[in-house]
């Protein structure tokens, strides 16, 4: 007979065991930076991540308490730019922190948030351009656990719980703009000296003396770290960017480093909301928002709906990239239901047809993201791209799958290649796989029995069509 176990110790034994388990798959051995590295390595560094496809970006801080209003004004733009638009000198924004006290924050709460949506790794601001940050930091007490009532370390708290529901854990980190700090890029209605381009050698004091320590603090504090998301590389040149990237290499060398550094990364990250028009070769994310805006805004309730967010999904993973899509908490530590809804109904989606998305691979077509205009041109003079929404393809060695928004009377009429199609199989809405009959005409375009009733959901339909060979022959 064994000898019971109380539940608070359970519930210990089990977080440890999770943060164990965490800690083994992604366990990395410190090493020296290398400045010729095999491309072997950096694919397998990348592996997890290509397999991923879709995580979750949180943007949190002091300026969640404004939300996009000072002193009875509306700041224009997105929520975390508060401090630069309306022009806040840092002394009275500092004083926010005193304020800041996000007593409904429930770190297990955010990560089951993230698994619900399918999504595979979470990133939060541990800080962002306003300087403050998100863990305890020996390098500035401008932090949430020093500077506020809270007197808690969210990262810490994030990083353990998403350990403990099998998610990978990153970290946003600003290493160029600082609006709280002289010499960092940014603020120069403070530091009206932070514009003469580092005439003074206050931008790399700056860099030296809290971002370089704070970088190594999150790298060596708060268990593996699988990204490190820099943004806005203003100044990052000469050996800067390689002083940060040596740090990450030294100490998490497993962990990806994105495209806003100011030096080539592990992957790209395209513009925000920026979703390329066709195929875009190696490993690449857009970041994204699920309304407006990325730092919580009151107003702002334009929130994208289940089926659009599955669209981007697709689309984005049909090209060969993963999807970065944001939430921005309150400032009492809630993520606005709207998000919360709207995730986990797209995790619904998922459940059902995540075998279309994790690891899938880029779409051996193209004709189905649309073409450039004859003669219409965009606000940059080049031919306007016509974007067609109606299907988009998925696939796996012998695989192809169709994801089917829009469908004529006649059936989903398949692009043309050569491959002989072994079996042809739609998922139902419980995960079932229905047989459909394809049928070949004259020219020997092959079109397939696909049910309109299921394509006309907004969320669409996934047929699954098995071809002889691998990789698809046109």
């Amino acid at each position: 007979m064994k000898t019971p176990v109380s539940a608070p110790l359970r519930f210990l034994l089990v977080a440890l065991s999770a943060f164990a388990f965490a800690l083994v798959a992604f366990s990395q051995s410190p090493a020296a930076p290398s400045d010729s590295e095999s491309p072997a390595a950096k694919e397998a560094r990348l592996a997890w991540f290509k397999e991923a496809k879709f995580g979750l970006f949180i943007h949190w801080g002091l300026y969640s308490i404004p939300a996009g209003f000072w002193k009875g004004e509306r700041s224009p733009g997105i929520g975390e730019w508060i401090m630069n638009r309306m022009k806040i000198p840092v002394t009275d924004y500092e004083k926010l922190a005193s304020g800041f006290n996000p007593w409904k924050f429930d770190a297990d709460a955010w990560a089951q948030m993230a698994a619900d949506a399918g999504m595979k790794y979470v990133v939060i601001t541990s800080k962002h351009h306003d300087g403050f940050a998100l863990f305890k930091s020996e390098v500035s007490k401008y932090n949430v656990y020093d500077a506020t009532p809270f007197h808690r370390d969210v990262i810490k708290e994030l990083s353990a719980a998403c350990a403990r529901h099998g998610l990978r854990f990153g970290v946003y980190y600003s290493q160029s703009q600082d609006w709280h700090e002289r010499g960092g890029t940014g603020n120069n209605w403070d530091f009206p000296e932070n514009a003469v381009k580092d005439k003074d050698g206050s931008y790399d004091n700056y860099l030296r003396t809290k971002a370089e320590p704070q970088l190594k603090e999150l790298l060596s504090n708060y268990g593996p770290i699988c990204l490190v998301w820099f943004d806005t590389p203003q100044m990052m040149t000469g050996d800067r960017p390689k002083r940060l990237t040596d740090i990450v290499r030294t100490l998490q060398p497993n962990t990806l480093i994105d495209g806003r550094l100011g030096a080539v990364g592990d992957y790209e990250s395209t513009g925000d909301n920026a979703i390329p028009s066709t195929n875009k070769e190696g490993a690449w994310e857009t970041p994204a928002t699920l309304n407006r805006t990325w730092g919580f805004r009151s107003d702002d309730h334009d929130w994208k709906s289940p089926g659009d967010v599955i669209f981007k999904l697709v689309d984005i993973v049909s090209k060969g990239g993963n999807y970065l899509l944001n939430v921005g908490p309150t400032s009492e530590g809630i993520v606005p239901q709207a998000s919360q809804d709207n995730l986990r109904a797209v995790g619904e989606w998922l459940k059902l047809n995540g075998e279309a998305i994790y690891g899938a691979g880029r779409s051996p077509f193209g004709e189905e993201f649309g073409d450039y205009a004859a003669t219409q041109k965009g606000a940059d003079g080049k031919p306007l791209f016509l974007a067609r929404t109606d299907w988009r393809c998925t696939t796996k060695p012998g695989k192809l799958y169709f994801e089917i928004f829009k469908i004529g009377r006649e059936g989903f009429v398949l692009p043309a290649f050569k491959n002989a199609i072994k079996s042809v199989t739609q998922i139902d809405e419980v995960g079932h796989r229905k047989e459909l009959k394809v049928k070949t005409a004259k020219d020997g375009l092959r079109t397939i029995d696909v049910p309109r009733a299921a394509v006309l959901d907004t969320m669409g339909s996934v047929v699954v069509v098995e071809i002889e060979g691998d990789t698809v022959q046109r």
